[in-house]
């Protein structure tokens, strides 16, 4: 601006000069004047001259009164109000046009900066609206792609290809009156579900004879009474206690449930990328409102009994994360809830397992009800196997059933036997309408699946000398436990030797040395006097005092040759004073006794009230001391 005007400077010349110069300074005004239109515009400039109330003295012919409008409009300042003198306007005109270069200067930076912010904000703008695009192009066409296409396609022809159901699936029971055998159990686990106040229950017995389905038909049931907790959406949640693991790190559990954490695990999208932990509720919240069957309970990591054990209590799972900050905004609702009052686990218990009950926690014992599951019979294998003949159309050869009852004592192996048995048929008689089951096709199935008999033992009505059935427990199942004993005069008097079979374990020999005492003071015969050998045949081992019976009439009938009856079995820990001691394991005995066509059993006294009650094939005995076992035995 100052290279396109001069400052005129008033120095006292003679008039003419003095004319020229008031030209110039015109000139010069008028050259501002058109400056200052061009910065802000006619229309802007108007409302700017009022606004400083200069409009009469830009209009003004007076230059002093032009040059103190220029002053209020450049410096936005309408207190100015002196004209000035035609010797200060030189100098007034240098801080206008100084004042207006700035004003230039400013402007064209902010111009500039303008022009970049457009510059920038257009490319965010295309940015934007190409993201936008992006995204209705994707929510449009979602995850799919050419591969994920091809793939979906496959599982949707493998869908298309189904095999006929499975014998097993046909085969399994449908309602109650299919569960043969347990029929005192079922009742007592239908009484416990369908009560106002249903109880936990944990159901014990061997393999194969029902339980899962038992469970599943009672809260079926449950949900069809009046008085039931059950409602008809009540869930059925079955697991496998052998499959759960509790992972001392809490990453995972699938039982109770688990915080997905944002870093280690990964939760949901958005909440990880906000830092959230997700919780995760478990089986026990699925559950909520039913049942929750645990199989195999007792294979279950003891770490994870005992939480279990918790929520049974509160009927609550409860989450902890380090990650959880009640006070952050970006928590949802839900995740809130879940850990601050917890998620719901208001279930029935049930579990089944084929462990003995001293194997399974106390604390979850003391918290459950327990009923217990009877061993097969052959006649339940009979039936079992006749139900499931009708439920596959086929016709058995007479005898089928009674084989398949040799080789099972497990309802799940009888049915798995008859399928075999029933693919043979099929396969040899194809083309056939009937297919019908020979004992041949079965044992084909015994000789390829290398069965054998369950029980070889034969019982008989004869009496033999030196030979008795005790009664023993394995698991569940009763079996018997044959006791043999030979008595010779010792070669030297008052030499003589006791020898017993060492794999039958410590507690047997204490038995056969109370059998000592017992036989000395009721026959008076000292056993140093005979060289004595007992034998448990097969060489089993025998864990409790209960063959102590059996030991003593083994030995009392070897040494006085007195005949035992071959059909009859006891068992009872004996006293050295004589006295018959109450055992355990009583229905598991009497059942083993009843497999092997036992007539009689002999049993303690205080063990009657544990004898089954529906025993018609079986007389059971009881006695309390050694003078009342004599009396069945030996005469």
């Amino acid at each position: 601006m100052k290279s396109l005007m001069k400052k005129f400077k008033y120095t006292g010349e003679e008039p003419g000069s003095r004319y020229q110069g008031e030209k110039q300074l015109e000139r010069q005004v008028n050259a501002l004047y058109g400056l200052v239109a061009n910065l802000y515009g006619t229309d802007k400039l108007v409302l700017r001259a009022g606004k400083v109330n200069a409009l009469q003295l830009m209009r003004s012919e007076h230059l002093g009164e032009r040059v103190l409008a220029l002053q209020r409009l450049v410096f936005e300042d309408p207190t100015i109000e002196q004209i000035p003198a035609a010797r200060e306007i030189p100098s007034i005109l240098g801080l206008i046009e100084e004042e207006i270069a700035e004003i230039l200067a400013r402007r064209t930076v902010e111009e500039e900066l303008e022009r970049k912010i457009n510059e920038k904000l257009q490319q965010r703008h295309k940015d934007y609206v190409q993201e936008i695009k992006n995204q209705v192009l994707k929510e449009n066409s979602g995850p799919e792609n050419a591969q994920t296409l091809k793939k979906l396609a496959i599982f949707e022809k493998m869908e298309q290809k189904k095999l006929a159901c499975s014998a097993m699936a046909v085969l399994r029971p449908a309602s109650f009156a299919e569960i043969v055998g347990q029929e005192r159990a079922v009742k007592a686990l239908l009484a416990k579900m369908a009560s106002p106040f249903p109880q936990h229950i944990i159901l014990y017995g061997p393999p194969g004879v029902g339980k899962t389905t038992a469970a599943r038909l009672a809260l079926e049931a449950a949900k069809k009474m009046a008085a039931s907790s059950f409602r008809e959406d009540a869930p059925f949640v079955e697991v496998s206690g052998a499959t759960l693991r509790w992972d001392p790190r809490e990453v995972t559990n699938p039982l109770l449930g688990s915080v997905h954490d944002p870093i280690y695990q990964g939760a949901r999208r958005d909440l990880a990328e906000s830092g959230v932990p997700e919780p995760k509720p478990g089986l026990v919240t699925e559950a909520h409102g039913g049942v929750l069957f645990i199989d195999e309970i007792g294979e279950m990591d003891p770490l994870l009994q005992n939480k279990l054990l918790k929520v049974l209590e509160d009927k609550r799972v409860f989450f902890e994360s380090s990650y959880y900050d009640p006070h952050d905004p970006n928590v949802p609702q839900y995740v809130k809830k879940l850990f601050e009052e917890g998620a719901p686990a208001d279930f029935i218990l049930i579990g089944a397992t084929t462990r003995d009950c001293e194997d399974i926690n106390p604390a979850l014992r003391s918290r459950c009800a327990e009923i217990f599951f009877e061993p097969l019979t052959p006649r339940d294998i009979r039936q079992i196997v006749a139900q499931a003949a009708q439920k596959l159309g086929v016709a058995l050869e007479e005898k089928v059933p009674q084989v398949i009852s040799q080789y099972t004592i497990e309802g799940r192996k009888a049915v798995n036997i008859l399928a075999d048995a029933y693919s043979l048929a099929w396969y040899r008689q194809q083309g056939e309408q009937a297919i019908r089951i020979t004992v041949d096709d079965v044992y084909e199935v015994i000789q390829l699946s290398r069965l054998v008999l369950c029980n070889i033992r034969k019982v008989s009505a004869a009496r033999e000398v030196g030979r008795i059935f005790g009664l023993g427990v394995a698991g569940y199942l009763g079996s018997l436990i044959e006791i043999e004993a030979v008595a010779f005069p010792a070669r030297e008097a008052r030499r003589g030797n006791l020898r017993f079979n060492d794999s039958a374990g410590s507690m047997a020999k204490d038995s056969v040395f109370n059998a000592a005492s017992v036989i000395r003071k009721i026959s008076g015969k000292d056993l140093a006097d005979y060289d004595i050998h007992v034998n448990v045949v097969g060489g089993g081992r025998i864990d409790g005092p209960s063959a102590g019976l059996a030991i003593f009439l083994a030995i009392l009938s070897a040494l006085e040759e007195r005949p035992v009856p071959q059909d009859l079995a006891v068992t009872g820990e004996l006293s050295i004073q004589g006295r018959v001691r109450p055992v355990g394991g009583i229905p598991e005995k009497i059942y083993g006794a009843r497999q092997a066509g036992i007539k009689k059993v002999l049993v303690p006294a205080e063990n009657l009230p544990e004898v089954p009650s529906d025993l018609t094939d079986l007389e059971v005995v009881p006695v309390a001391a050694v003078e009342e076992v004599l009396a069945h035995v030996l005469n």
